[in-house]
């Protein structure tokens, strides 16, 4: 390496000037990088998230190949692929007694090729004779978990994204130890990286090892033993089920409405306790998470529970979706539900980072006069995701749709989803790309008006907590954050 010399013989002592041969190499590796990119990266990749992979590269070479190599696949291992492959062969083979009869639909005809692509794509079955009831309070809804708990005689199947032991939380403990101590059958699963992020995770281990019973990380990275895959490859689902009778599923967490994070901020969250056969879906959902990380096979309580009467008229159908899948079926079965409303849509999601075809249909449908609301956060939680979110606001506004920002300090955190007075859709499922490409998530559809109003009484809550974002208001903010929101709206796209 040499010093660049000024004109009149003196060195400079600035500008290092690399050799002609180095040069020439660096130059020669950049364009090999490049023209690797352009051929790779856009194969089974969304479009706008293999050219923010691609711009990456582009403009920081070495440190975005590095990158890449670390998040650019959303493989979830051959494995677990594999697994779910299986899985969804004996959920067919098994269900087709399930299916619903003719006489026990109630929908529009619509919603029969709905019902079908959600069988296509996850394999579970639409079953009728359920009872779903809404809990959106945070405190009540832990509590209502834990007595159910208590009741159990034959076994408890947990399973959260993030799962912490806090003063909030004791409650649904308690009922786990005391279940373990009856002789009760408790598994418990919990994502790894979730839940380490959390305070509290240490003595949350230790309560688990204390009590006795059976728990097992999600997706743990653990490159020592062999457990290695991208990252931020997460399980989303949380679900609570109790002896196939009652189950739980929807946006909460087992941690304080705070997420011990101090201050006055608090989630807002909703969660479904739902009775019927449609239990034993979201028993399968568990069993099949249950064995790719024990490789043990529950048989016995994929069962329906035996009962003598049929617990409510609910239509319902249980969505997993994750890479597991071929597809992303979340992000199906929300595009199939906007384009078919004729009415009303509401969509309330903490982190709406939508897809082109997702907007397209949420843009499409206001422009077609379908009254279209979204309910969100004033404040999220998370700065990238926010201001990802915010950069699609003037689009949606143009076409007219309503933006509801609820109030901070709270975070919106349910995630749900109402069409006309036909369907409503709840789960752990955000509408935002990871969600779509990198989380194992769950999602529970409800047919019929009565559930449907429950859903809307909820959503009357939110409007009544929320401040209207009016165009007028968004047009004028400042330069600044236009151009933080459109940064990270290009982030956002590289899953």
């Amino acid at each position: 390496m040499t010093l660049s010399v000024a004109t009149d013989g003196s060195s400079d002592g600035i500008l290092p000037v690399l050799p002609d041969w180095l040069t020439v190499m660096l130059g020669a590796i950049y364009v090999i990088i490049a023209i690797a990119a352009l051929g790779i990266i856009p194969g089974n990749r969304r479009p706008s998230s293999a050219m923010a992979w691609i711009l990456l590269i582009l403009f920081v070479p070495y440190a975005g190949v590095v990158l890449f190599l670390l998040f650019g696949s959303i493989s979830i291992g051959r494995r677990r692929i594999r697994n779910q492959a299986r899985a969804n062969e004996i959920i067919r083979d098994n269900t087709t007694a399930a299916e619903l009869r003719e006489e026990d639909y109630k929908g529009a005809e619509w919603l029969r090729s709905v019902v079908a692509l959600n069988r296509s794509l996850g394999a579970l079955p639409s079953q009728s004779g359920n009872s779903a009831e809404f809990c959106h309070d945070y405190t009540d809804s832990i509590s209502d978990m834990a007595e159910e708990i208590n009741k159990a005689r034959d076994y408890v199947n947990v399973e959260f994204y993030i799962l912490c032991l806090d003063n909030s939380t004791e409650v649904f403990f308690r009922a786990l130890e005391q279940a373990h101590r009856r002789g009760v059958k408790v598994r418990v699963l919990f994502d790894h990286i979730g839940s380490l992020r959390v305070p509290g995770y240490r003595r949350t281990l230790a309560r688990l090892n204390n009590i006795g019973l059976e728990w097992r990380k999600m997706l743990p990275i653990q490159p020592l033993k062999g457990r290695w895959r991208r990252p931020d490859l997460r399980n989303h689902r949380k679900i609570v089920i109790v002896d196939g009778r009652v189950a739980f599923m929807g946006s909460q967490n087992v941690v304080d409405a705070s997420y011990n994070r101090g201050g006055n901020r608090r989630w807002v969250d909703l969660m479904t306790k739902v009775e019927g056969d449609v239990v034993a879906a979201l028993d399968t959902v568990f069993a099949t998470d249950w064995y790719n990380e024990t490789d043990e096979i529950l048989l016995e309580e994929l069962q329906p529970y035996r009962r003598d009467e049929r617990p409510g008229e609910v239509t319902a159908q249980v969505v997993p979706s994750g890479p597991g899948f071929a597809t992303a079926n979340n992000l199906q079965l929300f595009n199939t539900l906007i384009y078919s409303a004729q009415e009303r849509i509401s969509i309330t999601s903490p982190y709406f980072v939508p897809d082109e075809s997702l907007l397209r249909a949420v843009t499409t449908a206001a422009q077609r006069g379908v009254k279209v609301e979204l309910f969100v956060s004033e404040r999220g939680d998370q700065f990238l995701v926010q201001h990802a979110q915010q950069s699609y606001y003037l689009a949606l506004l143009h076409a007219g749709v309503r933006i509801h920002l609820y109030r901070k300090p709270f975070v919106l955190h349910s995630k749900h989803l109402s069409i006309d007075d036909r369907v409503t859709v709840i789960g752990s499922s955000n509408m935002d790309m990871r969600s779509f490409e990198l989380n194992l998530e769950v999602t529970l559809m409800l047919l019929g008006a009565n559930t449907v109003q429950k859903m809307r009484d909820v959503e009357e809550t939110y409007r009544a907590r929320s401040r209207e974002l009016l165009l007028e208001e968004w047009t004028t903010r400042y330069p600044l954050v236009k151009f933080v929101d459109n940064v990270a709206r290009l982030a956002a796209a590289v899953v």
